[in-house]
Formats: C-alpha cells, structure tokens, sequence
C-alpha cells in the first residue's frame, strides 16, 4: 500500500509543482492592475503639469479688469482747414526744346560743348569748314567791285552827254540810253550786294551758337563728318529745364470748379509727386488751360508751371499732380481710418463716455493727408474709433488704448470670446 502511494503521489501533477487553473487566472488580472496604475499616473501628471495651469491662467485673465471689453484706439473729431485737391497724373514738359541742325552743309570741324552740361544763349557750339563760304564772300565782292566801276564810268558818260544835248550836239535818244544803262548799274550793284550779304550770311552759319539757355544733351555727330542742313537728327538737342512745366489732364466734371478759382487771378498752388505718391517734388503753379474738352477721354488739359531750381523734374517724367483748387474752413475732420463703409451706409463707431460703442451714420467730403472731412453726423470733440472695429458691434463695450498700447500689448487667451487687440492697421493682432 505504502509503494502504491508513492506510485500515485509522483504521478500526480499537482504534486509534482505544476500550476493550477485558479493560478492561470490569476496572470492576466495582475496585468490589468498595473495597465490601470500606469493609466492613472499618466492621468495625474497630465493634469499636474498641462490642465492645472491654463486652468489657473484662464482664471487670472477672467479675473483682469476689464475682461470681455474691445480694445480700440479712438480719436476726437476736430474743425480745420482743408484742401481740395484735385488728383492727376502728368508728364513733366518744357518750355523749350531745340534741336540743333546746321544750316549750311560743310564739314564739322569743331565742336565746344560738353555733353550733359548747360550752356547759355549765344554760347559757341559747333564749327563747319568756312573756307568755302569764305570764297563765295569774295567772289562777291569782286563782283560787286566790277560793277561799281561800271556804274562811276556810265554816271560820267550820262554827265557828258546831257551837257552835249544842252549845246544841240548829241540826239536826246543817246542821252536817254545812256540813262538807262546806269540804271541797270545801279539795279546789278542791289544784286552784288545780295550776293555779298547772302555769302557773309552762309560763312556766319558756319559757326553754329545756341539760341536759348538750358542743358545739351548726347551729340548726334562726331567731329570730322560732313553735316548736312538736311539731317533729321540734327548736331544735338537741347531743353530748357528751369522753369519747367508739366502737363495732365482732369476731368471735365471738374473744370467749372478750377475756372472759378483761375478767373480769379489768384495763384493755384499745384503739388508735384514722385511715383508712389508719397514724395514731394516740386511745388508750382497753374498757368494755362486748354480751351477744349477731348472728346475720347472727357478731359481737359491743364499746364502748370515749377521754378525746378533744383532740376527735381526731368522732361518726359511721369508725376503725380495734385491740383488746390479750393480750401474749405473750418470744417469738421476725423481720420480716414474712422470711417466705414458698406453696401448701404458711411458710418463710424462712436464712443459714449468711453465705455460704449455706438454706429453713427455720416456724410462725407474731400480728404486730405489721412484726415476726411465730415459734413454731417459729427461734431467737433466726438470720439470716434480708429482702429479695431473689426471685433466691434453697436453698443460693443469698449476700452480705450493707446496707439502704442494697441501695437505693444499682450493678447487675450481663453475658452471664450477672448478680446483681441491691435495695434496699427498693417501689424499682427496681440494678446492681451
């Protein structure tokens, strides 16, 4: 009986050391514990190092001054005097252009002037080879010699024979011819005269000058070529650029308005800009009007004229012209900025005891250099919201910064309708 037990006690399997079910399952309840504590701690670090402070710094905005007001820069309406100005686009012109040919053909044997440079009227410029007209002069001289003796020796031959007619002694006939024939002297010495006159003319064009004062520009023509009277371009060209004027159109709506100004005899200030617009060139005054509006663009061309000491414009340059035709005074202005538009209305946003936001329609005039003039809805010392109306709506409740503040400040964070602030139109929106 004792070997049968220990037959049977090493063949079982539990006595042997093998695991029981109750152990298997006890495996896989063990890993979930510790998928559960590992779950947890991610938990509870999650909340520790992200959920907690935002929490803490929803509460410290929620709790600032102020929180759930717009944040805008406003600015007072205020009365000045405006400009009308009229807005063209010009091409600067001058007053004169000369190109210079030579008038005779010959051969340039001189040339005195430095390209780019200014030269006065009567200034030496060119000269041509003059030995020809030099030579013509003297042949015509000579003839002109010839023929006065001619003229002496008939005048006498005339003297003799009216003394013989006055003795009976010579036919009138004969006196009569002999007058005539000094005619004909006289009439050929009026045309060796011509003559002379014409080769001297012709030798003075051989030495070319300038005929006004203003800048040279690139010659045409090398020294030593034969120039012609002719030639299409001619020796070289030059332009007056001081004074100068500029030329350009505005539209026929608007000339009553400049005709009213100009009869008046008063100086019309006219502004001339670079490309942009935004730098001043030169600053003059209107001088002509045309006298007829083009048909193909309704409009009327206008002339003004610049000192251009400084020789600012440059002729054939494209400008901006701004024509003053009137001046308004005492008139109520904001800044451009102020004011909104939509499909129905001009409007701005207009702030009651610099707590609330109200639309306020408005009419509105010319403008000048960023201010707008505002014929009605406003009066002088409204405040009216310049900057940050995007976030506005009527009767928005509103906090007022400044301009510096809106561009340097800190933006609004949060779940809800955080306020936005902003700084110059153009810059990125700030948190506050």
């Amino acid at each position: 009986m004792t070997d049968q037990f220990r037959k049977t006690s090493a063949s079982s399997p539990v006595l042997a050391g093998a695991t029981t079910p109750a152990a298997d399952q006890k495996q896989p309840a063990k890993r979930w514990l510790l998928w559960l504590l590992i779950v947890g701690v991610g938990l509870v670090l999650v909340y520790a190092l992200i959920v907690r402070p935002l929490t803490r710094s929803a509460g410290a905005v929620r709790a600032r001054p102020g929180f759930g007001a717009v944040p805008v820069t406003a600015e007072s309406a205020q009365k000045a005097d405006l400009n009308v100005r009229i807005v063209a686009l010009g091409t600067v012109t001058p007053v004169y252009t000369v190109t210079i040919h030579s008038r005779v053909d010959g051969e340039l044997q001189k040339i005195f002037f430095t390209e780019g440079t200014n030269v006065e009227a009567g200034s030496p410029l060119a000269d041509l080879d003059p030995r020809p007209f030099e030579v013509q002069k003297l042949q015509n001289e000579a003839q002109l010699a010839k023929d006065n003796a001619l003229l002496d020796e008939g005048r006498l031959d005339l003297v003799r024979y009216q003394t013989l007619l006055a003795q009976d002694s010579v036919a009138k006939q004969q006196v009569d011819s002999q007058a005539a024939l000094v005619r004909q002297y006289e009439a050929a010495i009026k045309l060796d005269q011509a003559q002379v006159a014409s080769a001297a003319l012709q030798l003075a064009y051989s030495h070319i000058t300038s005929p006004i004062t203003g800048r040279i520009g690139l010659r045409t023509v090398d020294q030593g070529n034969i120039v012609h009277a002719a030639d299409a371009s001619g020796i070289a060209v030059i332009t007056q650029l001081h004074p100068i004027t500029v030329l350009f159109a505005i539209p026929q709506d608007a000339v009553p308005q400049v005709m009213k100004q100009f009869k008046t005899g008063s100086p019309m200030v006219v502004e001339a800009y670079d490309r942009d617009g935004r730098t001043l060139l030169a600053t003059g005054k209107l001088v002509t009007v045309d006298n007829q509006v083009d048909p193909t663009t309704g409009t009327v061309k206008l002339r003004a004229e610049f000192p251009n000491t400084d020789e600012t414009l440059f002729p054939n340059q494209f400008v901006n012209v701004q024509l003053i035709a009137d001046q308004i005074h005492g008139a109520t202005v904001v800044p451009t900025a102020a004011i909104q538009r939509s499909a129905t209305a001009t409007y701005v946003y207009l702030v009651a005891d610099q707590k609330t936001a109200s639309v306020r329609l408005v009419e509105t005039g010319p403008s000048e250099h960023g201010l707008i003039v505002v014929s009605k809805g406003l009066v002088p010392g409204d405040v009216v919201v310049v900057d940050g109306v995007d976030k506005l709506r009527d009767g928005s409740t509103v906090e007022l910064v400044s301009r510096t503040a809106g561009a340097t400040g800190a933006a609004a964070s949060g779940p809800d309708k955080a306020p936005v602030k902003r700084g110059p139109r153009g810059s990125q929106p700030t948190q506050n």
